[in-house]
Order: C-alpha cells, then structure tokens, then sequence
C-alpha cells in the first residue's frame, strides 16, 4: 500500500507542480491582494481535491459513466466560470491602467478567497479526469475503496503545500513592487489565460455534445 500511495503521490505532485488553473488562481490572488488571500485560494483548491478524490474513491466515476452529459454539463460550468474570472481580470485591468497608483481596486474577502480556489478545482473538467485517474490507478493497483479514500487527505494536503508556497511566493515584497509596476498588463495576461481555458471548456464541451 505504501508503494502505491508513493507512486501515486509522486504523479499528483507533478500535476500540481505544472503551471495551470490553479497556479493562476493562488499567483493572481497572492500578486495583486495579500498573503492570507492568496493562503485561502490554496485552502480552497485543498477542498476541492478532497471533494473530488473522496467522490471517485465512493464511485461517482460510475456516475460519468453512466451519465456522459454529466461532464458535457461540467464542461460548460467551468468554461463559464473561467470566462466570468476572465472578465473580472479584464475590469481590473482597465482600471488599473487608468490609474496613477496600480492599488487594488476590489478585495476579496478571505471566504470569497477560498470559494474561488474550491470553484475553479471543482468546475475543471481536466482536474477530474486527473483525480478520475489517479484513484483508478489506486483501485487498480487492489486498494479497497477505503484505501483509495484514505489518499483524499494526501492529496489536499499536497494541494495546499504547493500552492501554498506559490502564494508565499508571490506575495513577497518584491514580486509586490514588481507587480505594481505593470498591474494592468499583469492582470490582462491573466484575464487572457483564464478567457482561453473557458473559451476551450466550451468548445470542448459543444464538440462533445455532438458526439451524444
């Protein structure tokens, strides 16, 4: 069993280590608001894995499966909610442009702050596909379902570890300065990230409609 959650661990960490959603959520946060800020997205994205991993070790993968247009309507949810960050970074773009002093312009609360990081893991069709395959490879390696649900924990634990140094990260007094510097252009590339993983979450899930 140990080996098994070694292995398994080691291909979650390299998942979260790559840059992604996630990564954009915490660096975003920790750059233009705070470190507690940036510390809540990470727990909230913690949450999220825990929810996914805990749902396919109890067999919401059959549910998938025996529902397709379950992940067509996941698809559309999170194309949606990545636009709709999108444009909350665009805004903030404008007005930061238009500013003399790059200041933040809106604060997210701290549960405004964890609500984000939970809602982007959770309406990202390839973050379950990923935990989909991770507790299958559990499952698959003879793991009992309470085995496969014991790697939950793990893997927010995990989570939180990265993305939480990537929020200490960036939330340090020079990644500040730098950011202030270019605000608006900082938060255009990011509205352009999210707006294009929505836009793909959308077509993705259009072209799968089709297929039905």
């Amino acid at each position: 069993m140990q080996s098994v959650f070694l292995a398994a661990l080691a291909a979650t960490i390299a998942a979260q280590l790559a840059p992604g959603p996630n990564f954009l959520a915490v660096t975003g946060v920790a750059l233009s608001q705070s470190r507690n800020a940036a510390l809540c997205v990470a727990a909230g994205i913690a949450s999220g894995v825990l929810l996914w991993v805990s749902s396919f070790a109890l067999g919401i993968s059959a549910l998938f499966q025996a529902y397709p247009v379950a992940g067509i309507v996941l698809q559309f949810v999170g194309g949606f909610y990545f636009l709709f960050i999108a444009f909350k970074a665009f805004r903030s773009s404008r007005q930061k442009s238009a500013s003399q002093t790059a200041q933040p312009t809106t604060h997210l609360t701290l549960a405004a702050a964890w609500r984000r990081g939970f809602l982007v893991v959770l309406t990202n069709p390839k973050a379950a596909l990923m935990w989909a395959a991770v507790t299958a490879f559990l499952s698959g390696s003879g793991l009992p379902p309470e085995g496969v649900l014991a790697f939950a924990p793990v893997g927010a634990s995990s989570a939180f570890l990265i993305y939480g140094s990537y929020g200490v990260l960036f939330s340090t007094p020079l990644a500040i300065r730098g950011y202030n510097r270019v605000a608006g252009h900082i938060e255009l590339l990011f509205g352009g990230l999210f707006g294009l993983l929505g836009v793909k979450f959308l077509t993705d899930g259009i072209r799968q409609l089709r297929q039905i």
